[in-house]
């Protein structure tokens, strides 16, 4: 607040109103010390998360990749991910093309496309991961990352696919047959599933893609 303090008279002459500024009281300064303070905490608190959210228990999942390296689905965060159990011997084998397609045509807007060799049906992936690099590679030209031998389904289920296809997933149900196709959103979570002759080029498939992109 502003005091006026009274004119007073010097060589007869009535100087001009002078102005003050009154002592603020103690507490008014404490508490506004503490709203900023509080403002910068919670400033640099909502910073921190951001830059270090918590991995879902998606991405906390132990993976190797194709050539037996520790890896997990954190290394394709801030990415989308569709998830695909693949086999070389298999009449959708062919779907390797689309889905290479898939992922030249989306992967500069964030989308990684992950091929999980599985010999569970059929035993229509009998190679070792040496000759299925080698066949996808030649065969099918497939640049996007492929990953060790797993099993989708029994009692060797991959810890992977009992979250994929479990109770508590929010798509539960055993995956039936070779190129089931799972999407999981740019912050770790399960938004559509796809059955294995839903190609990669259907209009269902490249909508959700576009929607988990935007």
């Amino acid at each position: 607040m502003l005091g006026l303090i009274k004119p007073w008279v010097a060589d007869g002459l009535q100087s001009r109103p002078t102005f003050r500024i009154a002592q603020s009281h103690p507490w008014a300064i404490s508490i506004s010390i503490m709203t900023k303070l509080s403002i910068s905490v919670l400033s640099f608190l909502a910073t921190t998360f951001m830059a270090h959210a918590e991995p879902t228990d998606l991405q906390k999942i132990e993976l190797k990749d194709i050539e037996g390296k520790k890896t997990s689905l954190q290394a394709y965060e801030g990415k989308v991910v569709l998830v695909v159990n693949v086999a070389s011997k298999c009449g959708l084998t062919p779907q390797y093309s689309a889905l290479e397609a898939l992922y030249q045509k989306y992967k500069d807007k964030g989308l990684v496309v992950i091929g999980f060799p599985c010999n569970d049906f059929g035993g229509q992936e009998p190679g070792t991961l040496e000759e299925i690099k080698e066949f996808c590679s030649t065969k099918y030209q497939v640049t996007f990352p492929m990953m060790d031998k797993l099993h989708v389904k029994g009692d060797e289920q991959h810890p992977l696919y009992t979250a994929l296809t479990g109770k508590d997933s929010p798509f539960p149900g055993v995956v039936k047959w070779n190129f089931g196709k799972f999407l999981i959103s740019k912050d770790g979570k399960l938004v559509a599933r796809f059955g294995p002759r839903t190609t990669p080029n259907d209009a269902k498939v490249t909508e959700a893609v576009e929607k988990a992109l935007k």
